[in-house]
Formats: structure tokens, sequence, C-alpha cells
């Protein structure tokens, strides 16, 4: 088992995150998994996390500004970001229970590009007074070199990302932009 790099953990600690690891990664796919322990219910967690548009990282997607992306909450749904001159679709909804459980299928950033397929899963358990979020990205397919670097860097992404919903639904905005460009 590979551990995320060090600025990831450091950043996972202060943000309040239980646990961010590579749970795998081999030349044909990875799985990362981050969880969150955040002082809001279920209910507040799942509007903050309909919001994409307000705690997503701009600097991880493709037009710059988070205000462009859009996500469906619904089978089917999609998460898409509006361009000048078009759009993406990053992922599908393929698997919704309200409050609880979201899946999406895709690949995101640069992952897109490649012979991949993914499965996001963001998952909400009600625990005392805070919910806990866990999010799993297993990706699998063909990328030239392999897909196994990968995993660290996707890690890291979505360690932040987390920590800005964590933001959002605890206070009603997100943490400042922790990464580089690109997405």
């Amino acid at each position: 088992m590979r551990r995320a790099p060090i600025a990831a953990v450091a950043l996972a600690l202060s943000a309040g995150l239980a646990h961010s690891e590579v749970i795998d990664a081999q030349p044909g796919g990875f799985t990362v998994r981050q969880s969150a322990q955040v002082r809001a219910d279920p209910a507040r967690v799942w509007a903050a996390l309909a919001r994409i548009d307000a705690w997503w990282d701009p600097s991880h997607t493709y037009s710059g500004h988070a205000e462009n992306l859009s996500l469906d909450l619904r089978p089917g749904g999609a998460w898409a970001e509006r361009l000048p001159d078009g759009g993406v679709l990053h992922m599908s909804v393929v698997n919704v229970q309200p409050g609880k459980l979201v899946r999406f299928e895709g690949a995101l950033g640069p992952l897109q590009g490649l012979g991949v397929a993914g499965h996001l899963t963001i998952s909400l358990r009600a625990s005392g007074q805070t919910t806990v979020v866990t999010q799993t990205y297993d990706v699998g397919g063909h990328a030239p070199g392999g897909l196994a670097a990968l995993a660290a860097p996707v890690d890291g992404v979505l360690t932040a990302q987390l920590a800005r919903l964590k933001a959002f639904a605890e206070t009603g905005a997100p943490a400042q932009p922790v990464s580089g460009p690109g997405s």
C-alpha cells in the first residue's frame, strides 16, 4: 500500500480529515479514499455537495472558474462545466440515495484523455452531531506507462476538494485554493 505525498497528508490533517490514502496502485488502475468528519448534519452536507460551483477549487477546472460547474444529483444527471465555446462532461451520476450516497461514472481532469473508466462514490453517514463523508475513486484501464504513478496526485487533488466541501458545509465559505493549475 502506498501513502499519499507528505504535503497531501499535512493538508488532510490541517483540514480535519480523518483519513486519506492510496488504497491500491497498479499499472492497470488505482483506488484512493478520503474521509472527513464534517460539523453538520447529512442534509446540510448533501445540500453543500450539490453546490459544487461554490466549493470546488477553480484551479481544477478547465475554465478556471468554479461558477461554471454544475451538478445534477439524480440518476443520469451530469457533473458538467460550461466553457465559452462548448463544455465538459466530467462525470455522470449513476446512483443516488439523497443524504446518503452518490456514485459518479467518468474520468476526472487529465484522466479523461486516457483509456480509463472511473467510479467516484461519495457516502455520508451521521455520527452524533457530525457527518462522516467518505469518497472513494476507483480508476482502471490503459494509460501509457501505467496508472500507478497517477494515484498519489489524484489522491492529493481529491483530498483538497474534500477539505473545501467540509469548509463550505460547515461555514458557507470554501477554503482558499491550495493546489496548482490544471484539472
